[in-house]
């Protein structure tokens, strides 16, 4: 009878108990009344919790949001989204180009030449005119110096896998006999340079270049190789772009330490170290090298073309004191750990970063709260905040409740509250079309998902027009590809998936799936069945999950559907690649570079590329869109790719949601003007929707300005 009184009332608890704890959130006058420090504290909310504190290994939202206040880039974008300095306070951008020197190679009107002559040919190119050719003209008058690299011999070791009888890697030695080369310095990164010469030199004096005749393989097994060692030893042409930054000076890590432009070079390393396993590698493996100048300079010299470069370096700058191998093998030996295997990513500094952004890490309570303070030293001043705590709160209605209360001061609208909140008078509103998109995505390792025809067919069976409609209540749009839409990149003339449930099932039927006598698809005697999963948290990935169930099922395929809490769902689910399909999102960026989500080399564990698409052309193209300075060529590339991963369906793309937030309207940004006076202004958001930028300069007042009552 116990047992039966409890299951009867427990419902009525539970709701009672809900209604209490709404009853028992402090007011924000309450809050203010009782803590005057509360109009200096900013409170957000977040699903989730952050997974790792750390710029350079992190790839969730929550830890995205803490890392950005906590670290400092060198660069970011202002409001019209142009480059302006931060830890930077100005950068240069030039080339080195070399080439080697081709005497087997013809030259009109000049025959076989060495070094000296093809120097000579070219200097006095320079001096001349090309009225029918203003390209070549172009590249000529780029050209600030041209000198001679001599002739030179040296060795390389490669390692090379032995075969399956044999035990680890073999040891390759190359012997080089490198000719003269070339030296061109440029005034700017020139991407047809080579292009252009080729009207000097000859159209085939370059790609005729016999880098194996230059090098010996001792190893006789390895010697079939050679072409390969000689592209990657002696490239014919070299594109060497160069970023030269200036470091901001006196600026402090919040534990004191002083900034300099080791700290730059050793994020670098640490980037690309292997054992850290950093998602963000791809960004920097084009980079050749870093040098340091001196300690308020660093060069960064790349080893091919790579017009993303610049916008890079906005990733948060590291300290190298607290994180260099002596302090991590002194952390490892305090905890009885092994030195050489200890890496950045068992390090406590995750959970207690160390950065010299405007926020300062205080405390982290797992699923609960992130606390920061302001940083006193920041160098563009101190936050007018001088707290900054991110709550976790998985409940939506329960965020949408404490921002009503005031304990919550930022809210993410969700669609069906738009037409309700964004014209309420006692907040400020803030919308625009995101910068990214939602999708389902396959795991192409495992069956039946190797199969485009089967991927085709998952999302034809899908209403995602109904999705929008209704779920969404109108506030997104269809989306095709794997671009921003908002840009050039995207291509609009790509149709989405047609919702044809029929059509699936002729696709399926081609795949070999057959429906049964209790109407579900198998193929050799197996049932089209597997899991789907998202995060818990999300209502509206949660209704995905149940629509995308049910439409499946009517055609025929037994899905199972899984809510997984977020740093579950992350770290032990996509992370490790350990599930059938799932729902998610892709927050973008400006740059269409994508090679990190979708180039085939990115299917690791910890990498983004986790459905395991791989097509040849896409990479091809991914590789070119990096390395394309000539913006109508990138945009073509760009079309392409999309249109080749609109076709495989490695992703279900579902829509692009509308945004909206809102503020209270005491939240004002805060200056002093020319006289020493404070003054109060609207928050505006930028270009991109950003209504955060000035966030530092943010502060909530007693009471509404005058000004800002109306509108």
């Amino acid at each position: 009878m116990t047992i039966r009184r409890v299951l009867i009332f427990a419902p009525t608890l539970v709701i009672l108990f809900l209604l209490q704890s709404y009853l028992w959130v402090p007011t924000y006058e309450d809050q203010t009344r009782g803590n005057p420090n509360r109009l200096k504290e900013y409170i957000t909310a977040s699903i989730g919790d952050a997974a790792i504190l750390n710029p350079i290994l992190s790839a969730d939202s929550a830890s995205s949001d803490i890392n950005t206040v906590v670290f400092e880039g060198l660069i970011d974008r202002d409001e019209e989204l142009r480059f302006r300095g931060r830890l930077a306070t100005s950068w240069e951008i030039y080339e080195e180009a070399f080439f080697y020197v081709n005497e087997a190679a013809n030259i009109s009107g000049l025959g076989i030449a060495g070094a000296e002559e093809v120097l000579v040919l070219l200097q006095k190119a320079k001096t001349q005119d090309y009225p029918t050719n203003p390209e070549l003209q172009a590249s000529l008058s780029n050209i600030q110096e041209i000198s001679i690299v001599p002739a030179k011999e040296f060795s390389v070791i490669r390692h090379e896998q032995k075969k399956e009888d044999d035990t680890g890697p073999a040891e390759v030695k190359i012997r080089v006999s490198a000719p003269a080369r070339v030296k061109l310095c440029l005034g700017r990164v020139d991407q047809d340079l080579f292009q252009n010469l080729s009207r000097i030199l000859g159209n085939e004096y370059f790609s005729s270049f016999n880098g194996q005749s230059f090098i010996t393989v001792d190893d006789e097994q390895w010697r079939s190789k050679r072409a390969a060692y000689a592209q990657e030893i002696l490239p014919a042409i070299e594109h060497n772009p160069i970023v030269v930054f200036s470091l901001r000076p006196n600026v402090k890590f919040h534990d004191g330490h002083t900034f300099d432009a080791n700290d730059v070079k050793f994020t670098y390393e640490a980037i690309m170290n292997p054992k850290n396993l950093s998602p963000r590698v791809p960004d920097y493996e084009p980079v050749k090298r870093v040098e340091v100048v001196d300690p308020l300079a660093v060069r960064i010299i790349y080893k091919r073309l790579y017009s993303p470069a610049l916008g890079t370096w906005g990733m948060g700058i590291l300290p190298e004191h607290l994180l260099n191998d002596d302090a991590l093998r002194m952390e490892a030996a305090r905890l009885g750990k092994d030195p050489d295997k200890f890496s950045m990513r068992q390090s406590s500094f995750n959970r207690h970063p160390v950065g010299c952004g405007p926020f300062v890490f205080q405390e982290w309570k797992s699923d609960q709260y992130i606390i920061l303070d302001s940083f006193d030293d920041y160098w563009e001043g101190p936050p007018n905040y001088k707290r900054y705590v991110y709550r976790i709160v998985p409940d939506l209605l329960t965020q949408e409740m404490e921002f009503y209360a005031g304990t919550v001061d930022s809210y993410n609208v969700q669609p069906h509250q738009v037409d309700r909140l964004k014209d309420d008078p006692k907040y400020q509103s803030f919308s625009g079309p995101s910068f990214g998109y939602t999708y389902i995505g396959y795991n192409m390792r495992r069956e039946p998902f190797r199969d485009p025809r089967v991927r085709q067919a998952l999302g034809m069976a899908i209403d995602v027009g109904k999705i929008i409609d209704y779920l969404l209540h109108g506030q997104g749009e269809r989306i095709t590809g794997p671009f921003v839409k908002q840009t050039d990149y995207y291509d609009q003339a790509v149709q989405p998936v047609p919702y044809d449930p029929q059509k699936a099932l002729q696709l399926l039927g081609e795949a070999g799936w057959k429906r049964n006598k209790e109407g579900w698809l198998e193929k050799d005697g197996r049932r089209l069945q597997f899991t789907l999963i998202t995060n818990s948290g999300n209502d509206l990935r949660k209704a995905v999950l149940a629509i995308a169930q049910d439409a499946w099922k009517q055609i025929g395929v037994d899905v199972r559907t899984d809510l997984l809490e977020w740093s579950v769902f992350i770290q032990e689910r996509v992370d490790k690649a350990d599930f059938d399909a799932l729902i998610l999102g892709w927050s973008m960026g400006i740059e269409p570079d994508l090679y990190q989500i979708w180039h085939s080399s990115q299917t690791n564990p910890h990498q983004l590329n986790f459905v395991a698409f791989n097509s040849s052309e896409a990479d091809d193209l991914i590789i070119k869109i990096r390395q394309e300075y000539d913006h109508e060529r990138q945009v073509a590339y760009c079309h392409r790719l999309h249109e080749i991963i609109a076709r495989e369906q490695p992703y279900t793309f579902l829509y692009v949601t509308k945004w909206t937030a809102v503020l209270d309207k005491r939240i004002m940004i805060q200056e002093t003007d020319s006289q020493g006076r404070v003054v109060y202004k609207k928050i505006q958001p930028t270009k991109t929707g950003n209504y955060s930028f000035y966030f530092n300069k943010w502060i909530k007042l007693p009471e509404v300005p005058s000004f800002a009552l109306d509108g």
